[in-house]
């Protein structure tokens, strides 16, 4: 896997390679103004009793939604959670709390009649690169995305080699790295929060502020495919030279020789590392209605402020139903990567001959989305004969992210 770093109008590009073949691609828009993961030292605004929520002052700009479950607060050495009790009896307008969004925000278009306030959450994680730390947790747990049932055992006895270290979810990339390795990360991320923490008691004030940025499309990116072989980081802006080796030293030191900085006859056109590279076509294409396989099938994508459809075309591809499924599960999983693409997604397959023919395929789906760093789920076919997958994302579509036509 190769990882490319490159800068566009105030904004970092990151994308990832194999065989120079597109497999993930984040943005961080220079309109970004809440980015997921960020830690703000926030204002409780108003109390909304009907949705047993909060909404949350976390700067100057903007404001989150805490719902009820996300609620988390120590009192007299007991962690109280939110959801058994209304959060009008936990929370009152002018408390100030830490808090941490679950979702990233771009700034406001002028016809955005949907621009909602970003989830945000007390139950605080600071991810790494095998594992997260989360301090509000008692025990330590391995992630509910990992459904592989030997990866799965693996990381068990791995837990209990690490002497029950607690408030720890280990990723599935743990399987593949040392106990060592996770305990000295365990270490980092558990310092990282005290100081985070007496910070907070120390300095904090009645102004609501950013703490902690969440990661970077630098960091995801490296984040995401740390159980991925990866071969080069090409990095063209000395900045991000410099933060990708920062990331690496602290949580990837075996990286540190494959960062490279690249010069460029034109280091300031347009993504020049990109079309060093012979990529910019394959990026154009994410924001076509349409995808293309090389057999010759086609997948025609719309989405809508509800769901979106994808729908299966054979065209010129000779190849049986089942197959042109199977190939078709794949290029999905890949483009939903890539768009970023969330909430409901339904796609409407070919029609299949056998009920044994519809659970193959189901299966084939599940082990595509298995490198998604974002939760799937595969819920299988409705009445209608149609797919149904929901996808939980953490940053706006790539679509969102890339549009400039901000007020």
């Amino acid at each position: 896997m190769d990882i490319l770093i490159e800068e566009l109008d105030g904004g970092m590009w990151v994308a990832a390679l194999e065989k120079n073949k597109l497999q993930g691609l984040e943005v961080d828009p220079a309109t970004e103004e809440v980015r997921a993961g960020s830690i703000y030292w926030a204002r409780v605004i108003r109390i909304d009793k009907t949705l047993d929520a909060a909404f949350i002052l976390l700067d100057s700009d903007n404001i989150g939604m805490l719902n009820s479950g996300d609620l988390r607060i120590k009192k007299g050495g007991k962690m109280l959670k939110g959801g058994d009790e209304p959060i009008a009896k936990l929370l009152h307008p002018g408390d100030m709390i830490l808090v941490q969004a679950k979702e990233g925000k771009l700034a406001r278009k002028e016809d955005d009649l949907e621009h909602k306030s970003p989830r945000v959450s007390m139950n605080i994680t600071l991810p790494g690169r095998y594992l997260i730390h989360t301090p509000f947790e008692e025990d330590s747990r391995i992630s509910r995305r990992i459904r592989d049932k030997k990866v799965r055992a693996n990381l068990e006895q791995m837990q209990k080699d690490m002497d029950d270290k607690k408030s720890c979810i280990l990723r599935s990339s743990a399987a593949n790295t040392q106990t060592e390795m996770l305990l000295r990360e365990h270490k980092i991320l558990s310092e990282m929060w005290e100081q985070l923490d007496d910070h907070v008691k120390t300095y904090g004030t009645d102004e609501p502020q950013l703490i902690m940025l969440g990661p970077d499309a630098i960091q995801r990116t490296l984040s995401d495919l740390s159980d991925r072989a990866i071969r080069k980081i090409e990095v063209i802006v000395m900045e991000h030279f410099q933060e990708t080796e920062d990331w690496c030293e602290l949580f990837a030191p075996d990286l540190m020789t494959k960062i490279t900085p690249i010069e460029i006859d034109d280091p300031y056109g347009n993504l020049a590392l990109f079309d060093h590279h012979d990529i910019l076509g394959q990026i154009d294409m994410l924001f076509q209605p349409y995808a293309i396989m090389k057999t010759g099938a086609t997948l025609v994508i719309q989405s809508t402020a509800a769901l979106t459809a994808i729908d299966v075309n054979r065209a010129a591809d000779t190849n049986s139903n089942f197959e042109i499924n199977r190939l078709a599960g794949i290029e999905i999983a890949r483009q939903i990567r890539l768009r970023n693409m969330g909430g409901i997604i339904i796609i409407d397959a070919l029609k299949l001959k056998s009920e044994k023919e519809r659970n193959a395929l189901l299966t084939h789906l599940n082990e595509a989305f298995q490198n998604d760093p974002c939760t799937v789920q595969v819920h299988g076919f409705t009445k209608l004969g149609l797919i149904e997958i929901t996808r939980a994302r953490r940053t706006p579509t790539l679509q969102q992210r890339c549009e400039s036509d901000v007020e």
